[in-house]
């Protein structure tokens, strides 16, 4: 489990980067985007990475990798979209990005030691293509519950589903960077 949990923090930390990275060049534009916007825009990098693992070739440079660090990415502003006020301004300071950033990555840990904790290593067990279906899965679920307004009668809700993405996409980041030190 530590192993897990230093992987866990490495990935995270790689996302964090390109996350401020980008908060620096672009600002938080992203608070723009409605709910739906951001799982089309997961849903598109997800169909990507399933497309590229069906075909076995990919003709944009932009690494499967990368989309997975996009997944984490786009489901922690999910979350900081889902959790501040309507009338929260625009334009957030990178301070105030880096901490909420931070806050849903730890309560991802927490997830994971938990689920951990319950099912052991099971995901190490499993190939990435299943991360990636999962994923979808869960892509479909919260397009679902957005259709129905939020709405669910005994299902989990968009946090914890934008949560499972984040674990699933740096499970399969921890597993493609095995692969390459095999």
């Amino acid at each position: 489990m530590e192993k897990t949990l230093e992987q866990f923090r490495s990935v995270a930390g790689r996302c964090r980067d390109l996350f401020l990275k980008k908060t620096a060049d672009y600002g938080t534009a992203w608070r723009i985007l409605r709910p739906a916007s951001i799982t089309d825009q997961l849903y598109i990098k997800a169909l990507r990475i399933r497309s590229i693992e069906e075909k076995g070739v990919q003709k944009v440079a932009d690494s499967v990798e990368s989309e997975f660090v996009g997944l984490v990415n786009y489901s922690v502003l999910a979350l900081i979209q889902l959790e501040l006020p309507e009338d929260a301004p625009l334009d957030l300071d990178t301070g105030r990005v880096a901490a909420l950033f931070d806050q849903h990555i730890e309560e991802n840990l927490r997830l994971l030691q938990s689920k951990n904790h319950d099912y052991g290593e099971a995901w190490r067990l499993m190939r990435v293509s299943s991360m990636t279906d999962l994923i979808l899965q869960k892509l479909l679920r919260i397009k679902q519950i957005e259709d129905n307004a939020g709405q669910t009668l005994v299902s989990e809700g968009l946090e914890a589903n934008f949560r499972d993405i984040i674990n699933y996409a740096v499970f399969a980041l921890i597993r493609l960077g095995e692969s390459k030190t095999d």
